[in-house]
């Protein structure tokens, strides 16, 4: 790394539970895509590769375990386009330690990401740059970077590595955030490791428009047609024990707020939904309970306390003498209990893609995709781009009710979608 950028850097806040969880059967993992107009020339995009890990250096570190903690190190080898792989658990000495894989087919460029690494926005950051390498060195394009799309010959600053939750939190007393479980959808287990897609496109203009009626945001909007799809499923699910609340989790991106620059894991979450015990809610009912509740969890005096908890959590001192091996299991298990639990599904919604204008003539579309669940059995990832709507719900079961449901509200609210289900693993 470059002299200002030190050579290990220990897991963020945000991360440790990724590499405890992880098994040979599971790990965090997501994918983003990037489809161009023309097939992509493998040679340039290596060339590509190497200038931009070299940028962002995080993406030139291995996974190592210390005595307390896990923490990134700097590994000298160069990263190499590989061939499509399903999204499933991967080994790092696949990709020489790597905590990612880069890979290309047709006119697509992939990035799988292992959670620890970074979340949605480092990486989109991360593949946008590669993009726009390879579209500079390709066709000559001279491009207009922003604060996605990193300049490649700029040199890396710490506050682009920082983790971001001890810059802003530390010292800071919190409050863990208190949870019920949640109503979760059973059904029959895919083959072992199999994830199926659904892809939906959407034209903006008309969420937009729906987005005016209901005086919500696209998140709003989408996390009630799936809180609808929930209810659905709930309202015909036989099972006498079932849990009466409905949440989706909704990741946060911090930097806006906080002003960090990380390309680091910096997110956090708010759970949204309804308890039906007293009766289902019509769709606008459920839209207007949405707005109220995340304008009331996105304070930052509801926000902080659960963040600066965790910080809090991890710098106690006995937490930081507890060896990694007895901290291991303990991670792990507290992931267990307190993980998908509180949840039905996910949405991850990485809003509308900001692409640097030189870059749009190239870009065909763009895609973010969450891999197979721990404890759930599906969620959801979107993002716009180019006056769509790149919505993706994924599964680990065969029963696709949930997924119909959910096309059956979108098609009430007549918003027109083109569909295409595949197979991620």
């Amino acid at each position: 790394m470059t002299a200002s950028i030190p050579s290990k850097l220990r897991l963020d806040n945000a991360a440790n539970i990724y590499p405890a969880s992880m098994s040979k059967h599971y790990s965090s993992l997501y994918r983003m895509r990037i489809s161009l107009k023309e097939d992509i020339d493998k040679e340039i995009l290596q060339s590509a590769l190497a200038t931009v890990s070299e940028r962002i250096p995080t993406f030139r570190c291995t996974l190592k375990a210390g005595a307390f903690w896990w923490y990134l190190k700097r590994v000298d080898r160069t990263p190499k386009v590989r061939d499509v792989k399903p999204l499933k658990s991967f080994r790092f000495s696949d990709q020489d330690g790597l905590l990612y894989r880069v890979s290309a087919k047709g006119n697509q460029i992939f990035l799988d990401v292992f959670h620890a690494l970074t979340d949605g926005y480092g990486a989109i950051s991360f593949l946008l740059t590669l993009a726009g390498e390879y579209i500079h060195r390709k066709y000559g394009v001279l491009i207009d970077y922003n604060t996605l799309a990193l300049d490649p010959k700029d040199s890396p600053v710490y506050a682009e590595v920082e983790d971001s939750f001890k810059t802003v939190f530390t010292g800071r007393h919190g409050t863990l955030e208190k949870n019920v479980d949640a109503y979760h959808i059973h059904g029959t287990a895919l083959p072992f490791g199999a994830v199926k897609d659904l892809r939906l496109v959407m034209p903006l203009s008309r969420i937009q428009e729906v987005c005016k009626q209901f005086q919500c945001s696209v998140t709003d909007l989408m996390t009630s047609v799936m809180l609808w799809a929930l209810q659905q499923e709930h309202e015909h699910d036989s099972n006498l024990k079932k849990r009466s609340v409905l949440k989706v989790s909704v990741p946060v991106n911090l930097r806006p707020i906080y002003k960090s620059r990380t390309v680091r894991n910096f997110s956090s979450y708010v759970n949204l939904g309804m308890d039906v015990k007293d009766g289902y809610l019509t769709f606008e009912q459920i839209v207007e309970h949405i707005k109220e509740q995340k304008a009331h969890d996105l304070q930052l005096m509801e926000l902080e306390p659960k963040i600066a908890a965790n910080v809090e959590l991890e710098e106690m001192f006995i937490v930081r003498c507890l060896p990694l091996v007895f901290k291991h299991p303990i991670i792990d298990i507290i992931n267990l209990l307190h993980g998908d639990r509180f949840c039905s599904q996910t949405l991850s919604n990485m809003g509308n893609v900001c692409v640097p204008k030189a870059m749009i003539p190239f870009i065909q579309d763009m895609d973010f995709m969450l891999g197979r669940q721990r404890g759930n059995s599906g969620a959801a990832s979107c993002l716009g781009y180019n006056g769509n709507l790149y919505f993706h719900l994924t599964r680990k079961i065969a029963r696709d009710s949930f997924e119909f449901a959910f096309l059956r509200q979108l098609s009430a609210l007549e918003i027109p979608v083109s569909a295409t289900l595949d197979n991620l693993a």
